[in-house]
């Protein structure tokens, strides 16, 4: 094996070769030299798999190259390094080593480049050292990213009664920090992770964070003693400069304080360089934005389309041109806002773009120009910017200009604010404009990025070269003429350098003062004493040159950390620009309408659209409807078939709510939104079979989560509860579901409530605050028309056997099926009717005799109840019941 030259060395001379069938572990392998080291770099970084620069190929030895190997779909090998045996090794090739780290990184592991960091001689071992250390949350590379999301890495410390959560986007330099109350097991806190997009989850030793939170972000345990509240406060006056943390501004969230401490300590170990100009501290107030749970995000479709094709609500929106513009769209949809100011002066902004719809588009235009300078700025502080990184820096500080001229022609006074923001610091325009040529190449390692007259002492190695580059380009005529030998060639190649070849037929002519260098079949090589010097000196030139060029380059990246504050704010006015023009354009294109936000407690919406659905459909042939929930109607008991439309009608009311509180225009002809504190959905059923819950235990848990977190401002969205289990027990629960939320003192919220139970629609008769809805559907003999449209009023029959055969059923099942239907519509075992008494909604014909299980269930304490403890008592009393 080859690969890394004289390192992987065949074993010891004298030595029994080894069986090659035994493997042998790395502490076992051998002494040679390069295995010591790479013992020492393990030792170091042992939960990191280590990838060895040899040559042009990244190696893996032992346990690492064993784990590696299967995910990274490479062959394991082996070689023997002493008479031990066998170690197991893998490899890929350095050239295309992103897409492997990339597929170590995707499955949770952390990776520590081992690189070359000295020069190659003949004989000795090359000087290597750990410049990076990977993890799903500490990557800066643009190859490990996507541009429209955050990857965060985020501590998790417990405290008394509190949780505190530190947020670090090694990206851009934003630590975000924030404090919950509860334990590790709160809804707040799987809220939290999930809004924080947290790639990188880090938690004390034995801290038990459970592991539904988030399964599938990349876990490290870390000693305890690094989530000490006192040591981040140290490390934080370390790296910030300031006295105290009362001067951050973050004395207030002294258990988030430990987490900040953890995370920075973690990231320092990953060679993150983090400077008081790259790094800003932010305090996150929960209260201020609405939480969003996972289940929301989810069936409204905010990030993922629910099928395989299709848009989320985050593509339809993002019309964004920037990077940074993108970033902060996601930051929108993960955190609509609760403050009725906050949310109009948004919605002003996007409306006088929507109206200045010539200057919009010249912003757009504008900001096209503008490159990720976020996550620019801090691969420079890091050392690791690219010339084209550093040219993307300047660009980037030249469009400005325009991008405030272009945001001033709006004409809006909180427009113009933030175009004056984007503004970047003369000196650094003018200097990397002065230093970088026009188009630099991709990598500093040949030269070739600075400008011709940028450095006086660049140029005179660049001439210098350049003169005995010429010397010799015009040496072969030269010597042609002066030895008569018309077959006289100049060559070079890497191991014998500059030569002069002559044909053996020509070896009579041959100079006295040549220097005979190699022989071949046909030739001889020479060399001239002022050859070798001309050589020597074009070499070192151009070395001392790309020298030369690499210090003036990281001084560059220097200057542009430096300048990192001034450049994170002008960033952040870019990407705020960048989503408003971004939310007007979806506005003006698709004719959404700006809502009306206020505090009372109306939703009231005017020929409401899906927009994802109107999106697919294509203009015009959605059917728009309307929603209404105030005082007087808090609750909608939606009734209709399959395939009619009611989660379509559930999905875009939820929709339309959060665009209006993150301060966007609506898809309907009129809104107004009174705002909402939290937006629950309960749509769609699925297993949690890695939970070990069956359909119903998920759609149970999901309603106990939304009946005690809802709150009288929240808008609560159900659909088909009490479906997974049969039909007395379902409909049972959805009527008492109903009943809870209409009466329990603390909820009276805005409800939307899908059923096919029928028999509900007899609630409006003795509930004050529910009202029926349905969607109309046309029948015409054994065929129906679904028109999409909710109507006042409850559905009085199911559809489902026109909706079999509309799904290609077999006629002789559809036969069978009415004839069932007519069968049991004719004994009617289940009836909606009102009887006797006005409050009661029965499900039989005659009153049922009073059993031991219906008075135990009456005198239950639900709201004493845990989840759990309710669906045990409620298994317990269905099999009672049965007996």
């Amino acid at each position: 094996m080859s690969r890394g030259g004289r390192v992987l060395a065949p074993h010891l001379a004298g030595t029994p070769p080894a069986d090659p069938r035994h493997t042998v572990g790395i502490d076992d392998a051998g002494e040679t030299p390069i295995l010591r080291e790479y013992r020492a770099v393990k030792a170091g970084f042992p939960e990191a798999i280590v990838l060895a620069r040899l040559g042009d190929f990244y190696e893996m030895f032992g346990p690492d190259a064993e784990v590696a190997a299967p995910i990274l779909g490479i062959a394991l090998t082996g070689r023997n390094f002493g008479n031990a045996g066998r170690l197991p090794m893998c490899g890929v090739p350095q050239q295309t080593a992103v897409q492997y780290i990339r597929r170590l990184l995707d499955a949770g592991k952390r990776v520590a480049l081992w690189d070359q960091v000295g020069d190659v001689e003949a004989g000795r071992l090359v000087r290597r050292a750990v410049t990076r250390v990977l993890s799903a949350g500490t990557v800066l590379e643009d190859e490990y990213l996507h541009p429209a999301a955050v990857s965060r890495c985020v501590a998790v410390s417990p405290g008394a009664g509190r949780v505190g959560v530190a947020a670090l986007d090694v990206s851009t330099g934003h630590l975000e920090l924030s404090e919950l109350a509860g334990g590790l097991d709160t809804p707040a806190l799987a809220e939290t992770l999930q809004r924080l997009d947290a790639a990188e989850l880090l938690t004390p030793e034995d801290s038990a964070l459970p592991q539904r939170l988030l399964p599938h972000a990349a876990r490290t345990e870390l000693p305890a003693a690094l989530f000490d509240t006192a040591r981040a406060d140290e490390r934080l006056r370390l790296l910030t400069g300031t006295v105290s943390a009362q001067g951050l501004g973050i004395d207030r969230v002294p258990v988030a304080r430990a987490a900040a401490g953890a995370v920075l300590a973690y990231c320092e170990r990953a060679r993150v360089v983090l400077t008081p100009e790259l790094l800003r501290i932010e305090v996150h107030e929960p209260r201020s934005t609405m939480r969003l749970d996972a289940q929301t995000v989810r069936n409204l479709e905010l990030f993922v389309p629910l099928g395989e094709h299709g848009l989320s609500i985050m593509s339809l929106l993002d019309r964004t041109r920037t990077p940074m513009g993108a970033r902060r769209l996601r930051a929108f949809l993960y955190e609509p806002l609760i403050d009725v100011d906050a949310i109009a002066a948004r919605a002003a902004v996007v409306e006088t773009m929507v109206r200045a719809r010539d200057s919009r588009r010249g912003l757009r235009e504008a900001l096209t120009r503008v490159r990720d300078i976020e996550r620019l700025v801090s691969r420079c502080v890091q050392g690791t910017a690219t010339p084209r990184d550093l040219a993307a820096v300047r660009d980037t500080c030249a469009a400005l200009p325009d991008v405030q001229a272009a945001a001033e022609a709006i004409g809006d006074a909180a427009v113009s604010a933030s175009a004056r923001r984007c503004r970047a610091p003369d000196e650094l325009l003018t200097h990397l404009t002065a230093l970088l040529v026009d188009d630099p190449p991709a990598t500093a390692r040949d030269g070739g990025a600075v400008r011709p007259g940028a450095d006086g002492e660049l140029d005179d190695l660049l001439t210098a070269g350049a003169d005995a580059r010429v010397f010799i380009g015009a040496l072969e005529a030269r010597e042609r003429e002066r030895t008569g030998i018309r077959s006289l060639r100049l060559g070079y190649n890497r191991v014998f350098g500059y030569y002069i070849d002559i044909p053996n037929a020509q070896q009579g002519n041959v100079p006295a003062d040549y220097i005979r260098k190699q022989t071949l079949a046909g030739s001889e090589r020479y060399v001239t004493a002022d050859l070798k010097a001309q050589e020597t000196f074009v070499l070192h030139a151009h070395e001392r040159a790309v020298a030369r060029e690499q210090a003036l380059l990281h001084a560059a990246m220097i200057m542009v950390g430096a300048h990192a504050a001034d450049i994170a704010e002008a960033a952040g006015a870019l990407a705020g620009l960048d989503v408003t023009q971004a939310l007007a354009t979806v506005a003006d294109e698709g004719a959404w309408v700006r809502p009306r936000v206020d505090a009372s407690g109306v939703i009231d919406i005017v020929e409401g659209r899906h927009p994802l659905v109107e999106e697919a459909l294509g203009p015009g042939r959605f059917v728009a409807n309307a929603c209404r929930l105030d005082d007087a109607a808090r609750i909608i008991v939606l009734t209709g078939p399959n395939m009619a439309g009611k989660s379509t009608y559930l999905r875009q009311v939820g929709i339309i709510v959060l665009l209006a509180q993150i301060g966007s225009f609506v898809p309907a002809a009129e809104a107004r939104i009174g705002v909402c504190d939290r937006v629950f959905t309960r749509i769609g059923a699925q297993d949690d079979l890695s939970g070990g819950m069956s359909t119903f235990m998920v759609e149970m848990a999901e309603t106990a989560a939304i009946l005690r977190q809802a709150t009288g401002r929240s808008l609560v969205i159900l659909d088909e509860i009490g479906r997974g289990t049969s039909t007395y027990d379902g409909m049972s629960i959805a009527r008492a579901v109903i009943e809870h939320l209409h009466d329990a003192p603390h909820l009276n919220c805005r409800t939307l409530f899908a059923t096919h139970y029928h028999e509900l629609t007899a609630l409006a008769e003795r509930l004050s605050r529910v009202r029926n809805a349905r969607v109309e559907v046309v029948e015409e003999g054994d065929s129906v028309t679904f028109l999409h449209r909710i109507v006042d009023g409850g559905a009085d029959r199911s559809f489902g056997i026109h909706v079999a055969r509309l799904a290609g059923v077999p006629a002789s099942v559809l036969v069978r099926a009415r004839d069932l239907l007519a069968e049991l519509e004719r004994s009617r075992p289940l009836m909606q009717r009102a009887v006797r008494d006005a409050d009661q909604l029965t499900l039989a014909i005659s009153e049922p005799a009073a059993h031991p299980v219906v008075e135990e269930l009456a005198g239950l304490d639900l709201d004493a109840l845990s989840p759990l403890a309710a669906l045990n008592k409620l298994a317990e009393l269905h099999e009672r019941a049965a007996t």
